[in-house]
């Protein structure tokens, strides 16, 4: 929430609109990482190297992150009828560079994607990933979190 002055009373601040145009509409490096670890117990690994940041949970990758000439690129799993879906939609979505085409795109963070849709990617590949886990290793994510925090599509 933004406070603002009143002119006419400078001493009772007034809550203020946010303004649409100012406020980020898509994700950059920094708030894809943050988002992804916020997944429920999805942590950071490098194991391609410093550069690119790899995010697993329970040891399964649902997705990457580095940078090429200061733009974020990130690879996420997605369904095949999806990732040719989302090829035609947005130019800055690719088949997935170094994975499996048919089961992961790279998305460009160059701010054609709109937040809510880089969000919902990012769930969609994580939610693929759990789902594709052990069953034992997902029964233990079950007990530690709410359903509505592990399949989010």
């Amino acid at each position: 929430m933004v406070f603002s002055v009143h002119p006419e009373y400078p001493d009772s601040p007034q809550l203020s609109q946010p303004n649409l145009f100012t406020e980020p509409a898509t994700m950059d490096y920094v708030q894809a990482k943050e988002y992804c670890l916020n997944k429920p117990a999805a942590r950071e690994d490098h194991p391609f190297g410093p550069e690119v940041t790899v995010f697993k949970v329970k040891e399964k990758m649902f997705g990457t992150l580095s940078e090429n000439e200061g733009v974020g690129q990130m690879n996420l799993k997605c369904d095949p009828q999806q990732a040719l879906m989302l090829r035609d939609i947005f130019e800055s979505v690719m088949p997935g560079y170094h994975m499996n085409k048919k089961h992961w795109n790279t998305v460009i963070l160059d701010g054609s994607i709109p937040i809510g849709e880089l969000q919902r990617m990012i769930d969609h590949s994580y939610t693929l990933v759990v789902k594709g886990l052990k069953k034992t290793e997902r029964q233990a994510l079950e007990l530690r979190f709410p359903a509505k925090e592990l399949y989010l599509d």
